[in-house]
């Protein structure tokens, strides 16, 4: 069984429904709005313990242990340094990276259990590179490299891995918005010009769930068109 936070809409839908094609009894978490349909789905908050230690209670009472992890919720707060609050900075990290340190710990309990296991973490190319205005965010998807690496190291012996998949520039209902020129002007820094999609995402998360990937762990596999080569 996989778990996907942040399952609800743009990558987190595109991962669960690629893990299901291949095969996998998917289970989604959203903290608000509609759950998709055609997926089990929990209501979870990754900034809380509480509520990550009662979805994965749900879970494993109605479902059994999820064996894949995707940490994919997250948010941004973009803005200049200079006028970036406190706020603005530790709400970011504490739904992208505590938020995904909280549901690889609680999940952890049920890999060991089954001495086997992914998790996978969905970090970013500014994590590497970093970002005008995304001081926080790029933070955060950093910190994920780290995080997962250890995770690695500790768990690697009971079969677990651990890895962070980074994309680029994503066709989100965010970037749609941009203008043309705007549009033009990021495809442009990225050497196979264009801007990646989900489903891109999806494929290559599916992969390292797969047993074609059991050897690979503790690495950063960049889903980006080049934008962050040689980072």
């Amino acid at each position: 069984m996989a778990l996907v936070t942040g399952g609800n809409r743009g990558i987190g839908l595109a991962v669960a429904q690629s893990l299901a094609d291949a095969g996998h009894d998917v289970v989604v978490t959203y903290r608000s709005g509609v759950p998709p349909v055609g997926f089990k789905s929990v209501i979870m908050d990754v900034t809380s313990t509480e509520s990550v230690d009662a979805a994965f209670n749900e879970i494993e009472t109605k479902w059994g242990f999820p064996e894949i992890i995707v940490a994919n919720a997250g948010i941004t707060k973009d803005g200049l340094v200079m006028r970036m609050s406190d706020d603005d900075f530790e709400s970011v990290i504490d739904a992208n990276l505590t938020g995904a340190f909280r549901v690889a710990r609680r999940s952890a309990k049920g890999l060991l259990k089954l001495k086997k296991g992914r998790l996978i973490f969905v970090g970013s190319v500014v994590g590497a590179v970093g970002a005008a205005g995304q001081v926080n965010y790029a933070a955060s998807k950093s910190g994920l490299v780290g995080m997962a690496r250890s995770f690695a190291r500790e768990l690697g012996s009971r079969g677990i891995t651990a890895n962070v998949i980074a994309p680029g520039f994503v066709e989100t209902d965010m970037t749609s918005t941009l203008d043309e020129k705007r549009r033009n002007d990021i495809a442009g820094q990225v050497p196979l010009g264009r801007f990646c999609s989900a489903q891109e995402i999806a494929d290559v998360v599916t992969f390292i769930a797969s047993p074609q990937a059991s050897y690979i762990t503790g690495a950063l596999i960049p889903v980006d068109g080049g934008l962050g080569m040689g980072h």
